[in-house]
């Protein structure tokens, strides 16, 4: 049995009668049948109506899997029952293994609800607050199962105890609640991205791996066989240009399709007192919400594509948000969006005119900083050079060639990437703020209030010590963690430190003669 340590459950008064998810959840638990009878209806159809052993066994296993799993869910509609009293909520569930949870009121930072589509077919939703116990299972509630009615009821409740229980601050009378509203136009940044053609190869690989666990070949499927037929004479490299024009197609439908499901009905607004909300999703409905009293900064994401075509990401740097995983997506505060629009955005939350991200004149790195990239663009050149020119000094000359050519592509490619990856660095202190910015594929600008910091941490590889350089850590409770500032100088690096957040790295610094520094 599980409770909160901090706070023991209280008897209720007769009034605070308990809730009991909705009844409609028992034909959601005993859909998940219907994914094994589908899949089997997708192998009879893929092999001409044949089915082996191999495919009722895998299949069986499909089926008890489902079964298994449609009975837990089905004992937790019979045993979840949950209430609010005046200081707290509650949740019990199951019979042999008993949970009973406790929250207090003051520590509930937000309330969340989701809805998958079947959950939306059946007119019901998931709710889950959370306390802000980072990397902790228990740290806080759930209830999967209420009807949407019950559960925007709830959640009005809930937040009514959490701002009574905390006095939070209430904003100007009159201010439109709205930060940013879904524009279709941002339809056009959906493709830059690289998730598209990714999830295509993950998507292949799935169906051939599921089709391999039941014996059935891919390439003797009919469908296999016919486009073989049609397209086996053409040369090779048209081949291979239509075929990677159709992954790039279906790539960019994917992405598209994504976006439209992910961020369809997209709202950020700050409706509530001292609470950042953001509703999305098509088919599957999300509503986060992040307590700006434990927001500690933004991080302005522009991934190459995006950067390219004017756009970027925002993310929240809070704490109380989950693990590394529920962190990553409960923080995205927008989609992509023009970069203009970002930079607001990120101001807004943080309730500065202009976002320190924006603001902050950031310092360049040193040129050792730079070498070291064009000495990794020419290592990993020469690398692919050598795999192909290295086996033609015995096979063919044609390799040999390949190489040479594969290796000079590389590295004209490489440094640019690694001048673009320079041009990128750089560091600040603006205000209460630590600004970094880095990357290349993914350009991350993150401000992280100066008070939020509470260690740091200093690496250096053998080739930085020997560059003269090191990568400072600003280690906090909030977002992914830690910030880091990389390739800085060591000088340099360290008076960052100090004047981010004095005396905190001092204790740990050698004293040196003039002139010199050093770590522990």
């Amino acid at each position: 049995m599980m409770s909160d340590a901090a706070a023991p459950a209280r008897a209720g008064t007769p009034d605070e009668e308990w809730g009991r998810l909705n009844p409609r959840l028992l034909l959601v638990n005993l859909s998940v049948v219907g994914t094994p009878l589908a899949t089997f209806a997708a192998a009879l159809l893929l092999n001409d109506g044949r089915v082996d052993l191999q495919v009722l066994i895998t299949l069986g296993t499909l089926l008890i899997t489902a079964l298994v799993i449609a009975g837990i869910s089905l004992m937790r509609l019979a045993t979840t029952r949950y209430r609010v009293t005046a200081d707290r909520v509650e949740v019990h569930k199951g019979r042999f293994f008993r949970s009973e949870r406790s929250v207090p009121a003051d520590r509930i930072r937000s309330v969340d609800l989701t809805a998958n589509p079947l959950h939306r077919i059946f007119g019901l939703t998931s709710l889950k607050v959370a306390t802000g116990d980072q990397g902790s299972a228990d740290g806080g509630l759930s209830l999967d199962g209420l009807s949407l009615a019950d559960a925007t009821e709830l959640r009005r409740r809930l937040t009514e105890l959490r701002r009574a229980a905390q006095d939070a601050h209430h904003p100007e009378a009159g201010a439109d609640p709205t930060i940013a509203a879904l524009d279709w136009a941002w339809l056009r940044y959906a493709p830059l991205t690289l998730w598209g053609v990714g999830g295509v190869f993950i998507a292949v690989g799935s169906v051939y791996r599921t089709l391999h666990e039941m014996k059935i070949d891919p390439l003797e499927l009919g469908i296999v066989k016919d486009l073989e037929e049609r397209f086996g004479s053409v040369p090779l490299w048209y081949g291979l240009l239509v075929t990677a024009l159709v992954i790039v197609a279906v790539g960019v439908a994917g992405s598209t399709a994504t976006f439209i499901e992910g961020w369809g009905g997209y709202r950020l607004d700050r409706e509530e007192p001292g609470l950042l909300r953001v509703r999305r999703g098509l088919l599957i409905t999300r509503s986060v919400s992040v307590e700006e009293q434990r927001l500690r900064g933004t991080e302005v994401a522009e991934p190459m594509l995006l950067r390219w075509a004017g756009g970027a990401r925002v993310k929240a740097v809070a704490s109380g948000l989950g693990d590394e995983d529920e962190n990553s997506s409960r923080s995205r505060l927008t989609p992509p969006v023009p970069l203009a629009l970002a930079r607001r955005v990120a101001a807004d939350v943080l309730g500065e005119t202009v976002a320190p991200t924006t603001a902050a004149q950031l310092v360049p790195h040193p040129r050792a900083a730079l070498r070291r990239r064009i000495n990794r663009a020419l290592l990993w050149s020469a690398l692919a050079a050598a795999l192909l020119a290295g086996p033609g000094l015995w096979l063919t000359p044609v390799l040999v060639h390949t190489g040479w050519i594969t290796g000079l592509v590389l590295l004209a490619a490489g440094t640019a990437l690694a001048f673009d990856a320079y041009r990128s660095l750089g560091h600040a202190v603006h205000g209460r703020y630590l600004v970094t910015r880095s990357g290349t594929f993914t350009r991350r600008t993150a401000a992280v209030r100066r008070d939020g910091i509470i260690g740091w941490s200093i690496t250096r590889s053998p080739f930085q010590r020997r560059a003269g350089l090191l990568t400072l850590g600003a280690a906090t409770a909030a977002g992914t963690g830690v910030y880091k500032v990389r390739d800085v100088a060591v000088s340099d690096g360290l008076a960052l430190a100090e004047e981010a957040v004095p005396d905190l790295l001092a204790p740990f610094l050698e004293h040196r003669p003039r002139g010199t520094a050093g770590t522990r």
